[in-house]
This record gives structure tokens, sequence and C-alpha cells, in this order.
């Protein structure tokens, strides 16, 4: 048998060569999980101790030995090897070197694929909560810039057309929705992924009187899985956790697309701080919105890697599958671009000037207030069609003459229309446009301070939430 001595190389005469044996390792990717594989390795050995399958003697020197292996593995001093295979060997190997046959016993009543369905679901659990808090951080700068700017007035678009004004307090607003639904699939996914796998075995449960509600309790899960076949195949968890970023980066991109198109001089309503720009290597005036433009791109990454992890594990038989080990370079790029992205944008937010003149200006432009002229016709007894037609017949006239609504005199409505009275100008203002949006959910100023109410208390128990789980 050539190569270094594997955990399963008794059955063998030959091992895999160099270049198989890299292919087939994991242990670059799933080296991370390093802190959660000792947690876990730590509550296993503790709870065959207490079930008396193992001395406690054995299981002081076990939990000695991954604890100076954590201390390592933290200071950067643990020597890695790629012969390992994976986290879980590298760090097995080293403490049997060093605490000997107790070590060889740690394995116990476990197989690697619950071992790694263990590790997994830890981490999966632990960077929710990480995208948690920076979605809870982005949300309470939207909210602060709405508040800051809860009066300004600017253009609402459809098919990037000018529509109706509407307040940008109540456009940014939109996606502090957007990322609380967000939060919620996050949330989601760390529940999916709160199930503890470890007991399930290779595939089939093991013989060893082992207690599973021991090691739940003692990793912080809130229950533990019902099948083992389904436990050690199970990646839908990561699914969950992968879908909800891919979510989240659609949801950045858009509000990317709209600061970079706010950013240009032809919209002029936003201003990129100058740390969250770029210039021109041969233009001397660019002010590039490059950070914004990233996030936009990386989202396409994200897409990748949830469409990725699908197709692993579109047609995999129970129970595990090697394939199953590129479950999770997809997934974990999709948590740090995320991660990262969110803290991008958050800073852009955070640091961005906002021209609320420009946005007003604007929002004069595109007969914005010609449903609301239509509708002032209602109110005169005017059936809506018809309004709709001496509207749009008006609209015609003054783009042809490059006018705006706001020009007209009562004598210039009254000429158009007998049903035009005297008020008809009040029917126009922009501000009055937007106050009458009263609906529930509404741009109008007293339907957006119900709003922001409401923004304040999600907000409120999302922290709430995230805050019992650190207790």
């Amino acid at each position: 048998m050539t190569g270094a001595k594997k955990p399963w190389g008794g059955r063998f005469e030959k091992s895999p060569g160099k270049f198989l044996e890299e292919f087939g390792a994991s242990l670059p990717v799933d080296k991370r999980m390093w802190a959660e594989d000792i947690r876990g390795s730590i509550a296993h050995a503790r709870m065959l101790a207490n079930q008396r399958i193992i001395s406690e003697t054995d299981a002081d020197a076990i939990e000695a030995g991954l604890s100076q292996i954590y201390r390592e593995i933290r200071d950067g001093s643990f020597e890695f090897r790629i012969a390992d295979e994976d986290i879980h060997m590298a760090i097995e190997r080293t403490l049997t070197e060093r605490i000997g046959p107790a070590g060889g016993r740690l394995h116990t009543a476990r197989s690697r694929n619950d071992q790694v369905a263990l590790d997994t679901r830890l981490y999966a659990k632990r960077r929710a909560i990480e995208l948690l808090g920076a979605l809870a951080k982005i949300r309470e700068t939207l909210l602060g810039l709405a508040v800051a700017h809860d009066d300004a007035v600017m253009p609402g678009y459809t098919h990037l057309q000018r529509a109706q004004p509407v307040l940008f307090s109540h456009h940014l607003l939109a996606y502090f929705w957007m990322l609380s639904r967000d939060a919620t699939r996050v949330r989601h996914a760390y529940e999916a992924a709160d199930v503890m796998p470890l007991g399930s075995a290779a595939l089939a449960g093991t013989t060893f009187p082992i207690d599973r509600g021991f090691v739940a309790d003692r990793l912080g899960f809130a229950e533990v899985s019902a099948n083992s076949m389904d436990s050690v195949s199970d990646r839908d968890f990561l699914l969950d956790l992968t879908y909800a970023c891919t979510v989240t980066m659609i949801h950045l991109s858009r509000l990317c697309e709209e600061l970079i198109l706010w950013s240009a001089e032809e919209f002029g309503f936003v201003r990129m701080d100058d740390t969250y720009s770029t210039g021109s290597s041969i233009m001397p005036q660019k002010k590039n919105p490059d950070f914004a433009e990233l996030t936009r791109g990386k989202t396409g990454r994200v897409v990748g890697d949830l469409v990725g992890l699908l197709t692993v594990l579109k047609g995999l038989p129970l129970a595990y599958n090697k394939d199953m080990q590129e479950d999770k370079e997809g997934a974990f790029d999709a948590i740090d671009t995320t991660l990262d992205c969110l803290v991008a944008v958050d800073g852009m937010l955070s640091t961005i000037g906002i021209d609320t003149e420009r946005m007003r200006a604007a929002a004069h432009g595109g007969f914005m207030a010609a449903t609301d002229l239509a509708d002032y016709l209602v109110g005169t007894g005017m059936p809506f069609r018809d309004a709709h037609e001496v509207v749009g017949r008006l609209v015609l006239t003054l783009e042809r003459k490059g006018r705006t609504l706001q020009d007209l005199t009562p004598d210039e409505f009254a000429a158009v229309d007998p049903a035009f009275g005297e008020d008809a100008a009040r029917a126009v203002d922009i501000d009055a446009v937007v106050a009458r949006r009263v609906s529930e959910g509404g741009t109008g100023g007293d339907a957006v301070a119900v709003q922001l109410t409401r923004c304040r208390d999600v907000l409120a128990a999302d922290t709430t939430w995230l805050e019992a789980l650190a207790e």
C-alpha cells in the first residue's frame, strides 16, 4: 500500500496517487468548519463517557487534546496536510498522534457521514446569525435615511419612465421590506439547520446505547433528526440558506442598480461618497460607482452557487454519496459574497449624499400628476375613461409646447374642459398629489409615518430574536 495511511485503509491493497488524493480532498474547502468539528467531537466524547461507552479518563484526554488543537488552529500554528482528506480526519489524526488510543475511541458510534452533516449544520447556523445581523444593520440604515428625508419628493417610475411622485422615504422602505423578507428566509434556513444529525452514523444508526438528546442539548440544537438515512443525506437546510442569499443578492442588485442610475448626471439624485467610488485611468473627471456595480455583478455568482448545489443534489440515491462533498464550496461562497455585499451596500447608504432639490425638480416633469387630474374630473361626475381621454389629450398638447400641468392657469384648465374649476390647479400640486395617497401602504406622509412604525416593530422583533439566541 502506497501513500499515507487512511482511516479506511484496512480493506485496500493500494491507495490513490497524489493527483487523485488532491482531487478527492475537501480539506481546502471544509477546513473552515474546524471550530464546529471540535465542538461536535467534544460533545460526542462527553456523551460517550456519560453513557459509559468510553471512560471519563479517555473523554478528559480527548477534550484536552481537542482544546489544544482548537487553540493552534485559531492561532495559525496548526499544520494541515492534504493527505488527511478533510478537516475531520486532520483533527482526528492529530489528536490520536498526541493522546494515543484514547483518540482512536473518539469515532465510536459515529461516521464521517453524520459528523459532516453535524459540522455543516453548526456552520450554517453560525453564518445564518451573521447574515441576520448584517440584514438588521442595513435595514437600520435604510430607516435612518427614510426618517432623515421623510418629506423629500421624487419621481416614482414604471418601465423606467416617470409615473407618479412619491416620497423618497417610501421608496427606501420598499427595500426595507425586501430585506425583511430576506431576513425571514435566513431565519427559516437557520431553523431548518437546527436539527441534530449525530448518532445517525453512516446511514442506519448505531448499535451503541448513545444519547442523542444529550449531544443536541450540549450543542444547542432544537431537536434531533427523525430518520438516519435522511439525516446524513439532507442538505435542504443548505439549499434554504443559499436560496436566501440568492434572493438577498437580487434585492441588493436592484438597489445598486438604482444607486448607479441616481448617481448619473442624467438623474443627479444622489452623490456616492469618494470611499465607495473609483476613477478612470484616462478620464480625469470620472467618478464611477464601482462597488455598487460589483455588487450587481456578484449577484450572478451567487445565483450560480444555488444552481450548482441544486444540480449536485438532484439525482442522488439514498443515503450518502461522494457527490455531496461538493455541497459546501458554493454555499460558502454564497454566504461570504452576500455578507460582503451587505456590508458594502450598507456603507454606501450610510455615506451617500441626497440632492432633494434635484429630486423635487424631477418630480415636476413627466406629467406625473395626470392621474390625479383625471381623478379630479371623476369627482365632478365624469366617467373615468372619459376623464382619462381628456387628460391624455391635454398632456399631448402640453408636451408639444414644452409646458407642464403645473403651468396652467384656471382659465386654461377651463378652456380644456368646463368641468375643471378654480381648484383644478390644486389637483396637480406635487406635494398635494403625494399627500393624497393615504391608503394603507401608500406614499402619503401619514401613511408613511404608519409604515415607519411597522418597520421599527419588525426590526425590533428580529433583533430580539437574535439577542435571545445569544443568551
